[in-house]
């Protein structure tokens, strides 16, 4: 029988049921203002590349959008934030999270720092 201490095993994975009952936790994991403008620049300019390569049938922007947007917000994670991205773990509650942080933001409703 070996003698494992608990800080040795790593804590469950969180499992949650409802983007609700997520965005607290994802507003938690952007803390870092450095991060959260991050966030705001790479989903701007995501959405900035998708509307154009709609509009003018450049499909091929919309892969790079996707690169765009996850490329600052991974910057802000792990260079700033020093955590892992949400989006590893719950990918489509963090997509959700991206874009109502950024509306949010947006609007003032939360705040770039603190």
């Amino acid at each position: 029988m070996s003698d494992v201490s608990n800080s040795t095993v790593a804590p469950p994975a969180q499992r949650f049921t409802s983007f609700a009952e997520f965005y607290p936790f994802y507003l938690g994991e952007h803390r870092n203002s450095t991060c959260r403008i991050l966030h705001f620049c790479g989903t701007s300019i995501a959405l900035t590349l998708t509307l154009y390569a709609l509009w003018s049938g450049q499909y091929w922007l919309i892969v790079v959008a996707v690169i765009q947007g996850y490329a600052w917000a991974w910057v802000g994670h792990f260079g700033f934030e020093k955590n892992k991205p949400a989006s590893f773990k719950q990918p489509l509650y963090s997509f959700m999270g991206d874009w109502v942080m950024w509306f949010q933001l947006l609007t003032g409703k939360i705040k770039f720092s603190g």
